[in-house]
Formats: structure tokens, C-alpha cells, sequence
């Protein structure tokens, strides 16, 4: 056992790990493109783009350049009552590039907590509309929006949260049927907050994509009744589904926009809720209660915003969604051998996103042990895969070569036959 991981057995404790059955952590000294290099010299293939946050790769120059010359300026400094240029340039792209409407922009630290911010934006604006009622938010089955509490909340409590589920507020919780839900949100009524969903592609339920015409379906229903809708793209902005923002691809116009991750590439913590002009104007007044009383330390934090804004020029110069796009095409097409066997279902793909389900005796879920042993396989041959439950999926960066992208391929050919062999 190497020195690293000898160490980290005595100190560490890490997410969604269970230390008692799980094996040992990959000993990680470095990485670069699409691939991480070991304790040792071996390298695997980052197939799931670190948690589905390294955009255009490990240590991509010009992102690591922008860093560093941020760092020379300036390091960090509150924004609660300052500002610096990275932060107000950044906002202004994020204007330019986001959906119509969407004029303003609440920084903070992750994913989680950009949708605690549009949750508690909404939930204040009702209060101050004195409609106090509103409290209730509607939410999908098997959506996963973050660990705070609000977004524990809106995420479905198994298999990650039903410890909390005394601690978490109300909220009703639909399927992905369209007219399921505008039923769920006129059954409300007056105890509508908001609804909020991740558009398109649902990550942690196992890469769900969702049917044509649900998400427009939604806004309309939304718009009709004066109900904001909240757009979690935290998972999917940035190109990964083929588009800059997934609401591209059904024309939605969210009154609000969670995004994270690919936001700086992936290369520094920064997360931005973007919110329509008329919800900022709500909580505008000489009565300072009325102000929108969130924060964190490092929100907006100046070396983040450069590294965003460096990673948005690659987007435009790369034609990033394009490139996710192709890289989506050519593993369906090599993984389209895999619909004949009676262990797969459902094979697909959106953006850069391919997956599929192992069929079996009988479903595990996400909990299901098969997911450590196939890791292994995955790793054996080269690449680092992490399945949900039964769903296999790859979601690589963007700098995937067509090597690399036949490797990915391979190993997941190699979890299925491995799976098969059980």
C-alpha cells in the first residue's frame, strides 16, 4: 500500500464513500488533458470529467494563465460592499450568454449553494409579496440538486437523504410526465413556491434524459400561473449537452439559472445564480430588512471569475458544445454493439453524454455493490468510470481524443461482459 493512501486511511473521510466496504482511493499525484496520472506512473483515462466539473481538460494553459495573473493582482477581498473588474466582466458575459431575461448575477461557492441561493430568493420574494403561503416548491423524482439543506430539500431523499427527511421542507415531488406535474402544481394552488429541475439530462438519477417537449412544457405552465421557474444547470450549462445551456434546446427562458462546475473549467470552486431583473427590483427598497441577507467569504471571489472568463473565451473559440457533441457521437457509435445484448437497455446520448443500463435478476440501484467491481474493470483497462447504481455512463472533457474516446469505449464494453461474467 502506498505512503499517500496509508495516510489518508488514518485522517480522511470522503463524500459518498462508505469506508467500511469501499476499496482503497486512487493515489493521485497529478493530471493533465483527459487523464490523471497515479503514485507510480500509471495513468487512467478521466472519464467522468471529475465529477462532470473539468471542461476542457486538466490544466488547461490558458485557464491556469488567467489564474495566475489574477493571483498577481488580486487575490480575494470581500464583496459585501466592494467590487473588482473579473467579478462585474464576468457578470456581464454570463448576461450575454445565458437565456433571455436573466440580468443578474448572486455569486457563490458550488453547486449546492447557487441552488440554496435561488431557492431562498424565491421563498424571501413571496414573503415580501406578503404571499407567505408560498412554501412549497415542485420538484422530480430521482432529482439530485445538491447537500444544504434547501437543495436536500428539492433532491430526492433516497438514497442520499432520508436521514434528514425530519429536517427538510415540503415539497411535492412528480415524475417526468408532463401533465403530472402541471396537475401537482395547480393541486397547490396558493402553496406554489416555484418549481425547479435540472433541464434535460438528470445526472444523479442516472443520466435521465427527458421527453421532447417536457421542459418547454413546463415553462409554459410556469409562466401561466406566475410561477418562477428554476433552471439547475449546474450539471448541464456550458456545452455538456450540446448546447451552451441545455434550455437552449426547447427555447426555455428560466427565471432563474443555477450554474457551477464547468463555470471556471473546473479548475477553481465558483458557482453564479442568475435571476431576472423584476426578482432583484422585489428586494430593492430604502427598507434595508428587505435585502437579500446571503452570503459566503470568498463569494465572487476574483481568481474564480478570472479562471470563468478564460474558460468562456475557449467555449467561443472551440465551439466547446460542438466538440461534446462529437464526442457523444463517436461512443454511441462505438457502443452500438452493446443493443443486442440482453444485459443493456436504453443506450444513449446527448452532448457529450453516453449511457446505458445493466439489466439484471433484479435492479440494485444505486447502491448496488456491482458499481465497486466495476470500477475496477474500468480501471483495468485504463479509465476512471464511476457508475450510478445501474446505470453505466462516460461524460469525458472536452480534449478527449478519438483514442481516448475508443478506450473509454472499450472499458465499458469490458464492465459489460465483466458484469455478464457475475
Amino acid at each position: 500500500m502506498s505512503n499517500l493512501i496509508t495516510r489518508d486511511k488514518k485522517v480522511c473521510w470522503h463524500p459518498f464513500t462508505q469506508h467500511g466496504l469501499e476499496s482503497d482511493p486512487l493515489a493521485v499525484v497529478g493530471a493533465k488533458g483527459a487523464q490523471i496520472e497515479l503514485e507510480g506512473g500509471r495513468k487512467l483515462i478521466d472519464g467522468i470529467s471529475s465529477w462532470w466539473a473539468i471542461l476542457h481538460g486538466h490544466g488547461e494553459p490558458t485557464i491556469l494563465q488567467a489564474i495566475n495573473d489574477q493571483y498577481a493582482r488580486l487575490d480575494h477581498v470581500l464583496f459585501a460592499g466592494a467590487t473588482h473588474e473579473p467579478a462585474v466582466r464576468l457578470s456581464e458575459r454570463l448576461c450575454e450568454l445565458a437565456p433571455a431575461g436573466l440580468s443578474r448575477v448572486f455569486f457563490s461557492d458550488d453547486g449546492s449553494t447557487s441552488v440554496e441561493v435561488a431557492l431562498k430568493m424565491v421563498i424571501q420574494r413571496w414573503v415580501l409579496r406578503d404571499q407567505p403561503k408560498r412554501h412549497t416548491f415542485l420538484a422530480f423524482e430521482g432529482a439530485y440538486h445538491g447537500d444544504t439543506f434547501g437543495a436536500m430539500s428539492v433532491g430526492d431523499p433516497d438514497p442520499f437523504f432520508a436521514s434528514f427527511k425530519p429536517l427538510l421542507f415540503d415539497v411535492r415531488r412528480v415524475g417526468l410526465d408532463k401533465d403530472e406535474a402541471i396537475a401537482a402544481l395547480d393541486d397547490l394552488g396558493d402553496e406554489a413556491a416555484g418549481i425547479i429541475v435540472e433541464p434535460r439530462l438528470m445526472g444523479a438519477a442516472g443520466m435521465k434524459i427527458q421527453p421532447d417537449g417536457f421542459l418547454k412544457g413546463l415553462e409554459q405552465a410556469a409562466r401561466s400561473r406566475g410561477i418562477p421557474l428554476i433552471a439547475d444547470e449546474v450539471f448541464t450549462g456550458f456545452g455538456r449537452t450540446g448546447t451552451l445551456f441545455a434550455c437552449e434546446q426547447e427555447e426555455v427562458e428560466p427565471d432563474i439559472l443555477c450554474v457551477a462546475k464547468g463555470l471556471t473549467g473546473g479548475l477553481f470552486p465558483l458557482s453564479a445564480t442568475l435571476a431576472r431583473e423584476d426578482f432583484f427590483a422585489e428586494f430593492l427598497s430604502t427598507d434595508r430588512s428587505r435585502a437579500f441577507f446571503h452570503g459566503h467569504t470568498f463569494t465572487a471571489h476574483p481568481v474564480g471569475c478570472a479562471a470563468a472568463l478564460a474558460s468562456l473565451d475557449l467555449i467561443a473559440q472551440r465551439d466547446t458544445p460542438q466538440l461534446f457533441e462529437r464526442m457523444g457521437q463517436r461512443l454511441l457509435n462505438s457502443l452500438q454493439g452493446l443493443e443486442g445484448n440482453p444485459r443493456v437497455r436504453n443506450l444513449r446520448q446527448l452532448g457529450g453524454m453516453v449511457a446505458f443500463e445493466l439489466c439484471g435478476d433484479q435492479p440494485e440501484g444505486y447502491l448496488a455493490m456491482r458499481s465497486q467491481v466495476l470500477r475496477k474493470v474500468a480501471q483495468d483497462n485504463g479509465v476512471l468510470l464511476r457508475p450510478l447504481g445501474d446505470t453505466l455512463y462516460a461524460l469525458p472533457p472536452a480534449c478527449t481524443t478519438d483514442e481516448e474516446l475508443d478506450q473509454i469505449a472499450h472499458a465499458l464494453h469490458a464492465m459489460v461482459k465483466a458484469d455478464g461474467q457475475g
